[in-house]
């Protein structure tokens, strides 16, 4: 049995048997829990769960024989949906916790699930995002085996789990089980080499990793074996799938730079610079790459979950000014050691390419973004971890395009340099002189590009308004001279102050490590069980110390005020009034929604003034702000929690809704009442939609949506619904994955019809989402491609939009749509007319998917046909590789296609032809395109023992044609015909001979030695044909004419 590998102290359960090598490492330790804790520790709810189904499973198999366990299993899962999944989880925590029956729990899980592990994957992404922390050694071995196990048996959704698994690996750190994960994962994608290739999106994810993890892995012999096993494994993916790696963007080329001085990268260097094609035929250069925008995706791959978490905490929930206990925390976790100098590359690239604030974010007191780059800036101690994280800080401003780039990737900097000016003058110094010395120094022979790109930049944010101008900063008088002429040369058009000059106005300078603590009453702010930072280090002394530290965008002023609704009271009733004011002062969720009961029993009494409806709205907008913040899902989906999300004040609008009857004139009147409240705030539409998706009041109610979207000014169902569901991707993308299959199910009509909620949907969720939604589909709750639909949405939305505005979907994006297209049972030939729309150059995503897919159907005419329309060019190969592929595979029923097609083409007139071409908006298939690939294949497949033009139907078609055709196509195809000539000559023997000279003589053609040279060969073929033909020069025509005729060959 194989054993799980650990590197002396790296492996966490050294020498751990994984999948039952003899018992050892029997249990965890404290009585073979999963998760470590203390006595003062409380139960784990995930934990208590998976010891339950564990009981559950061991009580049913302990004492038995091996197949009435099996029996007892199946027949326990055959009971429903709750036992089935009791069972697998069962199965998996023993896996996880007894390595000794990890092999016969494998199996068994294998036997009874139904759901192609989907349970078990889910588990796997849940524990290696909330608790991989926290789980014992031997768990962690064993969760690696069955991971490898999942590869090894083909699991969909096994890549999922092993881009979560990668995540976990750190940057910057080489503690022991740290570099033992690192090992572990690249074992099983270099073990499994042949899986790993079929997906894109894991090798792009699997190379950034290890080109990231590369810098790390030195000094030690045990680091640099590693470190070579990761460079084998990089190269080997760069060089033979350069494609795939392409879709990461600019930070590959980030990433290829820190290694550059390894012998294996300096060689693909070499390739890149001068000698792209070698890489690949549609790779044109490193501009190509540098003009690509890295997904967030990528960006987002290199934090552990853990420090994503205290990342989004400190830019979503703490306040400017009292921050420096959480980057003190932050600090001793993550950056205290020499090697984790280059995490801050990371970490920088992520707050700039990923933390994107709302506009109500940027506008409150939160930390802003510019602050913690600068804190991350001013703990670099060495000289090239700060350049490395300058350039970071820089890298999107390079080739920034206004058309493809966002404005939020460059403001960190520029605000990093404006807000350090009075602080922390060297800061901005160094910033701004590492600005001006890289446009020339960056990459020499792109120089008029770098400095395009940094104008942009600059131009950008001036028109944005980040900053009004920049003369005060770059011709600050805390600059020296030289550092201020360098900026004036470089940028003269920002370095004079407009008349008369305008002052940017900010508070006061704070610092950017601030000696300022939470105040008594903030504290509870930050006592989040799920997000909060550790309080081991808070400071006792804090009290009395306090200070207000607010920041406001350079553009707008924006303080946020108590909730005052004092000018909308007077224009309200005053029974109504009193209401609203007994709502302000509720104190809890349950008297709150008393009140907001007889709020609505009062708007539904007959003598209602319904014009009072707008100020009501305004109202109720003001004073449940809180209700739009935050997330609405609940952590985790019960449907105890669920309902209890639906509980709030505001939702009782929805509640009376659902109990009334459509035709009935009150249903109206809250129809009327949502669709004011709706023009103050539109995140109510997706609160609608949530609360109809999750409330059992609501089961079955999801067309009340469609009244609403018409009762709104929008008015339509399609708009209405497109705008919510933008909303919702804006704020909450789990919200957004949580009801795409309700949406998708209960609005067919308006989310297939088009792809703009597609396109929502993949712009944002990640690999682990993506697996959740495909398994969605492949359960049957989900539909998002329809076959009568299918083409027509992917022809707009990726290749032909008929707007001369196309959507521009990014390369992730569109790999995620086509795994959701590969999902569903939609047969290939449906899509296949798409081929005629792709271009080798713009479409290499499509081309991909759909040549990895044809390579699984055993082909048709159709499919021959549409492969064979693709225009020839020398470096498209995707037709001679599936042609190819075919040839191996499918070899007398590709023949028999080719044949059906050479004889229908070559029968059409000529004149005809070309006239349907040209009537045509789709590329038609010629005569000549078919002979062109199959050229190609030919010469493709010299020098195998593929004798695939040794085959009757092939010749006899050949012959057919050559029969036929002009001189010009006989001396551009004369190899090609040569292969004819051969069976027409052997044609004429006896007929007992006849079929056995016409497959022989070809076929020892094929396999004798090739001649040196064409002119050989074509010299020998005019021989044969000569001497053949001198006897009965006119029976060629009716011989080729009566072969083709007959089939009985």
């Amino acid at each position: 049995m194989e054993l799980q590998k650990g590197k002396g102290a790296a492996a966490p359960a050294a020498s751990v048997a994984a999948g039952g090598g003899g018992g050892a490492g029997t249990g965890a330790p404290g009585g073979g829990r999963l998760l470590l804790s203390t006595s003062l520790d409380a139960k784990d709810e995930l934990e208590e769960r998976l010891e339950r189904c564990m009981s559950i499973v061991t009580s049913m198999t302990t004492g038995v024989s091996e197949r009435e366990a099996n029996d007892a299993l199946n027949a326990y899962v055959c009971k429903g949906p709750p036992q089935h999944e009791e069972i697998c989880l069962g199965l998996f925590t023993l896996v996880l916790t007894e390595p000794a029956q990890a092999q016969k729990c494998y199996r068994d899980l294998a036997l009874v699930s139904r759901d192609g592990m989907n349970i078990v994957l889910n588990k796997i992404n849940q524990i290696l995002m909330e608790k991989y922390l926290k789980l014992q050694d031997t768990c962690r071995t064993q969760l690696v085996w069955l991971v490898r196990e999942l590869v090894k048996s083909g699991v969909l959704g096994a890549d999922g789990v092993c881009m979560t698994f990668m995540k976990q690996i750190a940057g910057g750190d080489v503690t022991a089980k740290n570099i033992w994960l690192a090992e572990s994962v690249l074992d099983i994608l270099t073990e499994q080499r042949e899986w790993v290739l079929k997906s894109s999106i894991l090798i792009a994810m699997a190379v950034y990793t290890y080109l990231r993890l590369i810098v790390d892995h030195h000094g030690t012999a045990q680091l640099q074996a590693l470190r070579q096993k990761e460079v084998d494994f990089c190269i080997s993916l760069l060089r033979e799938r350069f494609m795939e790696c392409l879709m990461i963007g600019r930070d590959l080329v980030r990433l290829l730079q820190n290694v550059a001085r390894i012998p294996e990268f300096e060689l693909l260097w070499k390739d890149i610079i001068h000698n792209p094609q070698a890489l690949s035929p549609q790779f044109t250069g490193i501009l190509q790459l540098l003009q690509s925008r890295t997904s967030r995706k990528f960006l987002a791959c290199r934090l552990t979950p853990d420090m994503e978490t205290k990342l989004l905490f400190m830019t979503s929930r703490v306040r400017f000014g009292q921050q420096k206990r959480y980057q003190d925390w932050f600090q001793r976790q993550y950056l205290s050691t020499p090697d984790s100098q280059s995490l801050r590359c990371d970490l920088i690239r992520y707050i700039c390419g990923v933390v994107h604030p709302s506009n109500e974010v940027l506008s409150s007191d939160i930390l802003p973004r510019w602050a913690i780059i600068g804190w991350l800036l001013t703990t670099c101690t060495s000289n090239v971890a700060a350049s490395n994280a300058k350039l970071a800080l820089f890298y999107d401003w390079l080739f920034f395009s206004p058309d493809k780039d966002s404005i939020m990737n460059i403001e960190p900097a520029i605000l990093v340099m404006h807000h350090s000016m009075k602080p922390h003058p060297a800061i901005t110094a160094t910033l701004l002189d590492f600005m001006c010395r890289i446009i020339p120094n960056f990459y020499p022979p792109l120089e008029g590009h770098v400095r395009q790109g940094v104008f942009s930049s600059l131009n950008h944010i001036v028109e944005k308004r980040v900053l009004a101008h920049l003369a005060p900063l770059f011709d600050n008088p805390k600059l020296d001279k030289e550092l201020r002429a360098m900026l004036r040369e470089k940028f003269p058009e920002f370095c004079s102050s407009p008349s008369p000059p305008v002052e940017v106005k900010i508070e006061e300078p704070v610092s950017m490590e601030m000696d300022n603590h939470m105040s008594d009453k903030d504290e509870s702010c930050y006592d989040n069980a799920e997000a909060a930072f550790s309080d081991d280090e808070e400071d006792l002394n804090s009290k009395g110390k306090k200070r207000e530290f607010r920041f406001h965008p350079i553009k707008e002023t924006v303080v946020e005020e108590p909730v005052d609704i004092t000018p909308y009271l007077d224009q309200l009733d005053e029974s109504l009034r009193d209401k609203v004011l007994q709502l302000q002062k509720g104190s809890d969720t349950e008297a709150q929604c008393e009140v907001m009961q007889e709020i609505v029993d009062q708007v539904l009494e007959e003598d209602f003034d319904s014009e009072q409806l707008s100020v009501l709205a305004s109202c109720l907008q003001e004073l449940f702000k809180a209700h739009f913040r935050g997330e609405v899902l609940p952590e985790e989906i019960t449907e105890e929690s669920l309902e209890e999300s639906v509980g709030k004040p505001l939702y009782l609008i929805f509640r009376n809704l659902c109990q009334m009857q459509e035709d009935n004139s009150s249903f109206s009147l809250l129809l009327d009442l949502l669709s004011e409240l709706y023009q103050k705030q539109p995140k109510i539409g997706y609160h609608l939609l949530y609360y109809l998706r999750a409330s059992k009041a609501a089961a079955g109610k999801m067309n009340l949506y469609e009244s609403f979207a018409q009762a709104t000014q929008l008015g339509d169902l399609h708009t209405c619904l497109m705008m919510d569901m933008k909303a919702c991707q804006e704020d909450d993308v789990r919200l957004l994955c949580h009801l795409t299959p309700s949406i998708y199910t209960e609005f067919p009509d308006e989310t297939l019809r088009s792809g703009e909620l597609l396109n929502m949907i993949v712009a944002v969720i990640d690999s682990a989402q993506l697996q959740e939604l495909v398994c969605h589909v492949m359960m049957g709750n989900l539909v998002m491609f329809r076959k009568d639909s299918v083409l027509n949405i992917l022809n707009r939305c990726f290749f032909s939009a008929p707007t001369v505005q196309s959507l521009d979907w990014e390369t992730f994006e569109q790999y995620c749509a086509w795994q959701l297209f590969l999902a569903h049972n939609i047969p290939l030939e449906t899509i296949i007319p798409i081929l005629q729309h792709l271009k080798y150059k713009e479409h290499p995503e499509a081309l991909s998917c759909l040549l990895l897919q044809l390579r699984r159907e055993k082909p048709s005419e159709e499919m021959v046909k549409m492969v064979l329309s693709r225009p020839c060019h020398p470096d498209d190969q995707f037709t001679t590789s599936i042609l190819r592929h075919w040839c191996m595979k499918h070899e007398e029923l590709l023949a028999e296609h080719i044949k059906s097609l050479l004889i229908k083409n070559n029968s059409l007139p000529r004149k005809r032809q070309s006239l349907r071409s040209s009537s045509s908006k789709l590329a038609q298939l010629t005569l000549e395109q078919i002979l062109e690939h199959l050229d190609n294949l030919r010469l493709n497949l010299t020098n195998t023992k593929q004798n695939f033009f040794s085959q009757t139907p092939i010749l006899q078609a050949l012959q057919h044609v050559q029969a036929s055709c002009d001189e010009a196509h006989k001396m551009k195809f004369s190899d090609l015909f040569s292969l004819a000539e051969e069976y027409e000559d052997s044609s004429t023997k006896p007929p007992k001979s006849r079929r056995k000279a016409a497959l022989s003589s070809p076929r020892s053609r094929k396999n004798a030695t090739q001649p040196p040279n064409a002119e050989e060969e074509s010299g020998s073929s005019s021989a044969s044909e000569e001497e053949d033909t001198k006897p009965k020069p006119t029976k060629r025509k009716r011989k080729g004419s009566s072969a083709v005729g007959s089939d009985s060959d």
